[in-house]
């Protein structure tokens, strides 16, 4: 998941936590429940997905042998 799914979850999570009257859909389901599950699955996916950018740029300490430019031989 990337960032802007994340923040898409996190925004849709919050439009029905705060936007919409609980019980809009009856006693049966809890929309407000459900955005606060929205808004931690977003949260989650963007503190992981800030995590793996952060380790994206890290180079590796193992030496990439020098290869000299030879015409390909046919």
């Amino acid at each position: 998941m990337g960032i802007g799914v994340s923040i898409f979850f996190l925004t849709v999570g919050a439009i029905l936590k705060f936007a919409i009257d609980p019980d809009v859909l009856g006693s049966a389901v809890h929309i407000d429940i459900i955005g606060v599950i929205f808004m931690i699955v977003g949260a989650a996916g963007l503190l992981i997905s800030f995590f793996l950018l952060s380790r994206r740029g890290e180079i590796s300490d193992t030496e990439v042998p020098h290869r000299e430019n030879h015409p390909p031989t046919i």
